[in-house]
Formats: C-alpha cells, structure tokens, sequence
C-alpha cells in the first residue's frame, strides 16, 4: 500500500468521476439517438448501436489496460485512455456518417474502460479494508448523480441546440477529468515488468481465483449488477409503455434509483465506523432478498400497484448502495500486487453481465410486467444464496474490517 499518498476530497471527486465516464457518456446520448438517425439518413437500429459500440469499447479495454497498469504504472495508462477518449470524442462531434460515429465511439469505449478500472486499482494502492470501502462508497456516491442527470442534461441540449452537443458534452467532460487527473493524482501502483506480460497474465489469472473472498466479491457484485441492469434498461417501456407514464415523469421515475443508490452509499460510510465490512454487505443483501421476493411475486401475479413494483425495484438500489463498494474492497484487498488486473477483470465481468441482462430481458418481453422483472428477481435472490454460502469463508478470511 502506498502509504505516502494523502487522500482528500479533490481526489475522491477526481477518481469518482473516472468511474462515471462510461456512464454519463452513454446515458447523455441516448437523447441524440433518433436525431442522428434522421440527420444522417440512417437507420434507426444502426443508430442505437453507439450504445452497444460504446459498451464493447469498454468491455474489450478493461482487462488490458488493467494488466498493462500493474506493469507500467497507473498514470499513464490513465492518460493514455483519457487522452483517446477525448480525441474519439472529437472524430464523434464532427463525423458526417455513422460508420465513422460507431467507430469512433467504439474507440471512446476503449479509452473510458481505464476509468472504472483503473481508479478502482488506485484505490486500493492507497488504502485497504474499511479505508478503501469508504473510499469507493464516496466514488460511489459522486457516481450516483451521473445517471440521474446526464439523460436530463442530454436532452436539454439536443432540444434547445442540437444532436451533436451531447457529444460534444461528453468530450469536454473528458478533457475535464484529464485535467482533473493531471493536477490532482500522482502515480500509486509500483511497475513489475520482472516477467513477460502473458507470464504475469497468466499468474495474475492463478492469483485471484485461488482467493475465494476475491471470487466471493466478484459474485456478489456481478450478480446484483446483472439484476438491476436487466430492470434499468427496460425501465422506459415499463414506466411509459406498461404503466402509461407521461414521458416527462420519465426522468423524475428513473431518479428515484439513482437517488436510492446515494442514500445507500452514504448509510454506509456511516457504518463502516462502527460494524465489519461483512455485517454491512449482508445488511444490503436482505434489502436486495427482501425486494427480489416482492418483485417475484409481483411477477407471479403479474399485475401491481405501480408504487409497490418501483419502490421494490429502490429498495434492490439501496441494497446495491451497502452491498457492492465493500464487495470491491473485499475482492482488491488480499491481491495488491494486481490490483489492476482484478479490478479490470470485475469491471468487465459487469460489463458483460449488464449486457446479458439487458439483452435476456429485451428478449423476453412482451409488454408483460413479469418479464421486465423477472431477472431482477432472479438475480437477488441468487445474491443472497452466495451471501449464505460464502460469508462465513469470506469473515474467517477476509483481513482487518472489524
């Protein structure tokens, strides 16, 4: 651990940020969808591929650009993606087709995959156990205000100026943080090019299966990930298609989880001062047990008060908000040595969950509340199962959280 490091708020607010990039640059574009679609005369399905482009970008980045941190150092390849995110971001501003947008989106994707893994890496350079918990609880917290305004933001800026503006948004935001990174970050890890980069691959590999409290944190947060994921997608059509919402209560509905999330995240710095990083965790695992049952019987009857159905769907949120930072910090804690390369590899494992539930629930419905939430359902009670079977292990191995 990097002990001459001093943590403060700019650098909370910096390393939050980074692991909002992704987020906000999908959620502020999905405004620009059907106007870029019309303005370049194509279709509107090729259109929603900047999403999935984006998305794959992302995916695909993650574990490289984390292995090669635990080789090279964090800071550059920090810059490196955020330097390419924002020159991505530019090619996407100005590009009069929408091959060139995929591509140059797919590209953005690659450069903002170091900012979820990499910030997480650094996290863990500089604190361990209930530290680095709160740590990524405060990253958390700043995150939470992303999705709960970036579509609001997007949307005012393609009604009141035009498509290309979220674009351009995002980009500045970009160039922001790179600032943000340049000022305020020094450089945590410790380079290791001792080894062959497929050698330290394939060690680092070995390395984090044999810790089961790591595959422990890995499963619950992937889980619950693909849970709320699979809702959080489909949350348009069950709000204005199902329930028949006005589409400007939209965002004020969606706020409501990202809200939960915060309210959860700022409990749980609070009690991370008096209880064991496992305690906490498994109180977010009975809010997420406890509204995956309601959700289920929901979808059994397949009817109900729409307030029931969202309020179960914020009490999940509010359980991710205990449940997934100290997960992450149980999962990096014994593994400092790759701190990147696992915290890339849980990072892509949620990209790829979020994209299977999204994918399963879109597949599987039909205008139904139970196939908007079946998953979730699914998805929660699974988490709870592997809180019960794993706990015990991961509170016997699990290092200093009392």
């Amino acid at each position: 651990m990097n002990k001459n490091f001093t943590i403060n708020k700019r650098i909370i607010l910096v390393l939050g940020c980074l692991t909002g990039m992704g987020a906000l640059s999908i959620d502020m574009s999905l405004a620009s969808i059907p106007f870029l679609s019309f303005d370049l005369s194509a279709d509107l399905s090729l259109s929603q591929y900047t999403v999935g482009f984006f998305m794959a970008g992302v995916g695909i980045g993650q574990i490289p650009l984390g292995l090669i941190s635990d080789r090279i150092g964090r800071m550059p390849v920090l810059f490196f993606g955020l330097v390419v995110f924002v020159i991505s971001g530019i090619v996407t501003s100005i590009a009069n087709s929408i091959e060139l947008i995929l591509f140059a989106r797919f590209i953005q994707g690659l450069g903002a995959s170091v900012g979820l893994s990499i910030s997480r890496a650094m996290v863990r350079d500089i604190s361990s156990g209930k530290q680095s918990a709160d740590i990524l609880s405060a990253m958390m917290m700043i995150f939470t205000f992303i999705p709960m305004l970036a579509p609001i933001i997007g949307g005012f800026l393609v009604h009141q100026i035009h498509w290309r503006m979220p674009f351009i948004a995002i980009t500045v935001f970009g160039a922001i943080i790179l600032f943000g990174v340049k000022k305020e970050l020094k450089e945590t890890g410790v380079a290791n090019k001792n080894i062959q980069i497929k050698e330290q691959f394939r060690k680092g590999i070995r390395e984090f299966i044999a810790y089961r409290i790591s595959i422990f944190g890995m499963l619950l947060i992937v889980l619950s990930t693909v849970g709320y994921m699979s809702v959080i997608t489909s949350s348009s059509l069950l709000i204005i298609e199902i329930y028949q919402f006005p589409v400007e209560w939209f965002g004020i509905l969606f706020a409501l989880t990202g809200l939960s999330v915060f309210i959860g995240s700022l409990m749980n710095r609070r009690l991370l001062k008096r209880y064991k990083i496992i305690k906490i965790i498994g109180f977010g695992v009975i809010l997420i047990g406890i509204s995956s049952l309601s959700l289920l019987f929901i979808a059994k009857a397949n009817q109900a008060n729409f307030i029931l159905l969202w309020g179960s769907v914020c009490l999940y949120m509010l359980g991710t908000g205990f449940l997934i930072s100290n997960a992450m910090a149980l999962a990096l804690d014994p593994l400092p040595k790759i701190a990147g390369l696992t915290a890339s590899i849980i990072g892509s494992l949620q990209n790829f969950g979020s994209s299977i539930g999204s994918i399963a629930t879109g597949f599987i419905y039909n205008g139904s509340i139970r196939n908007v939430i079946l998953l979730m359902g699914l998805c929660g009670l699974l988490t709870v199962l592997i809180f019960i079977f794993g706990s015990k292990t991961a509170n016997r191995l699990s290092i200093n959280n009392s």
